[in-house]
C-alpha cells in the first residue's frame, strides 16, 4: 500500500497539554516510520453538550461532520487522552458521541469500523492515564465496533518525561510508544491487504 495515512490528537483543549506533547512525539515517529501524518487540532471542533432535543431540532453539528470526515478519511488514528475520574475526557465523549449521530457517509461504521485506533496518555500521576485508557478502548469497542490496538502506551510522571526539545526522556516509555506505533501500521497494513 502507499503511505498509510494515520491521524493524531491529543483528547486535551489546553494549552501546553501533555497530551499533545505525547502526539507531537508520536507524530515524528510515524512520519520516521513511512506515515503520512494528519495532526488534528482536537480544540478547533467545539460543540454543544449532546442533547436529543438540539439533534431533532438542529440537527448535528458541523464540527461533528468534519470529525466524522477526518475519521473516516484515515487508515489509522492515534489519541492521546488525559484520565478524567479513571475515564476519558467528557470533551472527547462529547464529541464523538455527536460524531456517532452523524448518519450520512457510511455512519458510525465508517468513522469508527473503518480505521484502526491506537491509544496513549501522558500524566503526571504514577499510572500515566492508564486507567482512562483501559476505559476509553472498551468504550470505543463496545459502544462503536471500532478495532481498538491492544497495546497501549502510558507516560508516568509526565510532567517531567519530556526534553528540552519535547523527546521524551525515559527509554521505557520511548519503547512503548514505539511498539504502538509498529502495531499500527502494521494492523492497517494488514488490513488493507486482507
Amino acid at each position: 500500500m502507499a503511505s498509510p495515512r494515520i491521524l493524531v490528537f491529543s483528547a486535551s483543549t489546553r494549552r501546553e497539554s501533555l497530551n499533545s506533547k505525547l502526539i507531537s512525539v508520536a507524530a515524528e515517529r510515524l512520519r520516521f516510520h513511512g506515515a503520512d501524518v494528519s495532526l488534528l487540532d482536537f480544540a478547533r471542533f467545539p460543540m454543544p453538550i449532546y442533547d436529543g432535543d438540539v439533534e431533532s431540532s438542529e440537527g448535528v453539528p458541523q464540527e461533528a461532520a468534519a470529525l466524522h470526515e477526518a475519521l473516516r478519511s484515515h487508515h489509522g488514528v492515534f489519541i492521546a487522552s488525559p484520565e478524567y475520574n479513571s475515564g476519558p475526557p467528557p470533551v472527547l465523549v462529547n464529541a464523538f458521541t455527536w460524531v456517532s449521530r452523524y448518519a450520512a457517509e457510511g455512519g458510525i461504521a465508517a468513522a469508527f469500523r473503518r480505521p484502526v485506533f491506537a491509544l496513549g496518555a501522558a500524566s503526571p500521576g504514577a499510572f500515566g492515564g492508564y486507567r482512562g485508557l483501559s476505559q476509553l478502548r472498551q468504550w470505543l469497542e463496545l459502544g462503536f465496533g471500532a478495532c481498538v490496538l491492544p497495546s497501549m502506551v502510558s507516560v508516568p510522571a509526565a510532567h517531567e518525561a519530556f526534553d528540552g526539545n519535547g523527546a521524551l526522556l525515559n527509554p521505557r516509555s520511548a519503547s512503548a510508544l514505539d511498539q504502538v506505533i509498529l502495531d499500527l501500521l502494521q494492523s492497517v497494513r494488514h488490513r488493507s491487504e486482507s
